[in-house]
């Protein structure tokens, strides 16, 4: 493996990126770059979601530098430029989401602590936001605001979750953790865009199908029984209303009016929840706001730097933008 970042010509490395690995806990090599362009306003730590990478971000990367920031982003285990849990390298595979904790907490201690400038705000998206949750109580002293794009807090599935989750955990009881679970195993599917569940965006979605062709090698298909179990878990847990009272970090939950894969009303449910969080749900978007077309996208990045940057040091939930969830922008 090598951790050197790949572009494509749709999709050029952003200027002065440096990539390298951490070793887990475990062992396991974890990929992850610092873009350093700006930083007068601190640092973004960028956090994916399920099957995402490094160089799908760096439209935004560049985004975020001509505003001031740097930033830092990783690949969870098992996917991207980091090491496979499986010998099969397709398969969405882990035991559990306290693993993706372990591996961002010791990003910020080997990397975003010694190396990037603070302050620091989390940028995460989809499944990214689910273990950024599980991770706050612990990021209270290192983080000042997070901002969590489309989170995992429900899959829409046309079902009962308590049937999904349920069927999870019976399958992993009988030791089929590491099947497909509901049978997607193609890596980086092609797919015509009127069928694509993430973005409206023709353009953004072609040079994603181009990264998905010139490296395949980064990409993964569907979950396994045993991520989709451990998933379950974890957006239990953070539902819990002991857990959910140790979030201290100020959130903005920024929902997809459209979206097809996450559950939007429950991401506005729980934002709802915490004191220190606002929900913004930006209407007519699909689930990969930071991917979608222009008019989605400005709106998910707008409400980012207005958020991001406080009027003030020091700024408290009461000085959270006066959002509410199905606003728009």
């Amino acid at each position: 493996m090598s951790p050197v970042l790949r572009e494509i010509p749709e999709n050029p490395v952003p200027e002065g990126a440096v990539a390298g690995y951490m070793t887990a806990f475990d062992g396991r090599q974890i990929r992850y770059a610092c873009f350093r362009g700006g930083g007068k306003n601190g640092t973004v730590v960028l956090l994916p979601g399920r099957n995402e990478c490094i160089e799908k971000y760096f439209e935004t990367v560049g985004d975020l530098a001509a505003a001031g920031f740097a930033s830092v982003a990783l690949d969870w285990r098992g996917q991207g430029g980091s090491e496979r849990l499986l010998d099969d390298p397709r398969r969405g595979y882990v035991e559990t989401f306290r693993d993706y904790v372990a591996d961002l907490d010791q990003l910020f201690r080997e990397v975003v602590l010694p190396d990037c400038r603070p302050p620091y705000t989390v940028l995460a998206h989809s499944t990214g936001g689910l273990i950024a949750l599980l991770a706050a109580p612990s990021l209270a002293n290192r983080v000042r605001r997070m901002v969590l794009t489309a989170p995992l807090l429900e899959v829409r599935t046309g079902l009962p979750a308590s049937l999904v989750n349920g069927l999870a955990h019976v399958l992993y009881a009988l030791g089929l953790g590491r099947i497909y679970y509901g049978g997607r195993g193609r890596r980086g599917k092609e797919t015509p865009l009127g069928s694509s569940r993430l973005t409206s965006d023709p353009v953004r979605f072609a040079r994603n199908q181009a990264l998905v062709s010139a490296f395949p090698e980064l990409f993964i298909g569907g979950p396994t029984v045993a991520w989709y179990r451990a998933a379950s878990l974890a957006m239990a847990q953070v539902r819990d209303p002991d857990f959910a009272a140790k979030i201290r970090v100020p959130i903005l939950f920024l929902a997809a009016g459209a979206d097809q894969v996450v559950s939007t009303p429950a991401i506005e449910r729980y934002g709802r929840t915490l004191r220190s969080a606002r929900v913004l749900t930006v209407d007519g978007a699909r689930h990969e706001l930071l991917q979608e077309a222009d008019l989605y996208r400005e709106q998910a990045l707008a409400a980012f730097m207005a958020f991001a940057v406080p009027k003030g040091e020091g700024a408290g939930p009461e000085d959270l933008p006066l959002m509410d969830a199905g606003d728009g922008l």
